[in-house]
């Protein structure tokens, strides 16, 4: 199974145990997996007996990588389903919607990679435990779509232009540039995982909201005793104040020729030009305008958004181009649409924010 769902008794009550089974794909989503992960949900959201859930993934390497997409790229190439890959984006962001509106307590528990689809799930839940060993990133430049999965919502509240500068350059950030800018909660130690889960289970929950969130909090903090000089230096603590100022201004082409011709020698920063530099111009323009577009939006209106700029990507050649050149045929070498920032006409931009449904019609449901 995929999706491995567990309902866990406690001394008091129920925690519903939901793990990501695809560890051979680094966890990435497929729409069966959504489904299956939807569909405990919403049976746990009506069960009185299920007090808390747990969200994680198996395996070694990854909490989740994202989306599936290379099951995506055969149907937007006219070689299968030609309705899944918009299937797809409906189903995941109406999972993500949920689990930022559950009405019980969720704690996930990443590790590992957490990227793209990874980092939706996991901005969803009230309590973000990380391990040391995770990288999270918005990687969508490099293969033709955009931070979605909520990410205009969650990338405009990090401090200065740093939700500007991961979309632009999927800056992959480690355990301290986590913790440090509010993307995770707290750090879990390896080792804890399996004694964090005994002692819950070992708690008397009660299903009213506001004690059981009170005996969690306490519980969880108890656990959280890292020693921060055990971890990895923060890549942002380094260049935080770089990134607000070469990332100011109203014009992204010159916002996008400052960070390039910065001369700013870390790998790490050098791996983040390079992603901006053979990046998608047109995903450039679209991490620009959402980010905007939503700092007045509701979350709902924000996954409306991302929805109606899911399928205009998949209409364009930009992903599916992306996808084939990273992930199908790796040759890293994608052809995109348009050739620099500076190239990419306001009309083709201004189509990915098209709306496309209301309340009536909204085909995600969103409550």
């Amino acid at each position: 199974m995929s999706i491995e769902v567990r309902e866990l008794a406690c001394q008091e009550g129920h925690i519903g145990l939901l793990t990501l089974n695809s560890p051979g794909t680094l966890n990435a989503l497929t729409e069966t997996m959504v489904h299956e992960a939807q569909a405990a949900l919403d049976r746990w959201a009506a069960d009185d007996r299920i007090c808390l859930v747990v969200l994680q993934g198996n395996g070694e390497r990854a909490f989740c990588a994202g989306g599936n997409i290379r099951q995506l790229h055969s149907a937007m190439t006219g070689n299968g389903d030609p309705e899944a890959p918009a299937r797809f984006f409906r189903t995941e962001y109406r999972l993500d919607y949920d689990l930022h509106r559950f009405p019980k307590p969720v704690i996930g528990i990443a590790h590992g990679v957490v990227m793209g689809g990874g980092m939706g799930l996991l901005a969803g839940c009230r309590y973000r435990l990380v391990t040391p060993d995770i990288t999270m990133a918005m990687p969508e430049i490099s293969i033709g779509l955009f931070p979605d999965v909520g990410a205009s919502w969650f990338l405009n509240r990090l401090p200065g232009r740093i939700g500007l500068f991961m979309g632009l350059t999927g800056a992959r950030l480690n355990v301290t540039d986590a913790i440090r800018i509010g993307l995770a909660d707290m750090v879990l130690l390896p080792e804890d995982r399996t004694p964090l889960l005994e002692q819950l289970q070992e708690q008397r929950w009660t299903g009213e909201a506001a004690a059981d969130d009170n005996r969690l909090f306490r519980l969880l903090n108890q656990m959280h005793s890292p020693d921060y000089r055990a971890l990895e230096t923060s890549h942002l603590a380094q260049h935080e104040q770089q990134i607000a100022r070469l990332s100011a201004g109203d014009d992204l082409p010159a916002i996008v020729e400052q960070l390039l011709a910065a001369d700013i020698s870390s790998p790490w920063w050098q791996a983040c030009m390079d992603n901006l530099r053979t990046g998608c111009p047109v995903t450039a323009w679209l991490v620009w305008t959402q980010l905007k577009k939503a700092q007045q939006m509701s979350l709902k209106d924000v996954f409306r958004m991302e929805l109606a700029m899911a399928q205009e990507c998949v209409r364009r050649p930009d992903l599916p181009e992306g996808i084939r050149a990273r992930l199908v045929d790796k040759d890293h070498n994608p052809s995109w649409s348009y050739a620099n920032v500076s190239d990419v006409p306001q009309e083709i931009v201004d189509a990915h924010f098209l709306p496309e449904w209301d309340d009536e019609t909204d085909p995600m449901q969103l409550g």
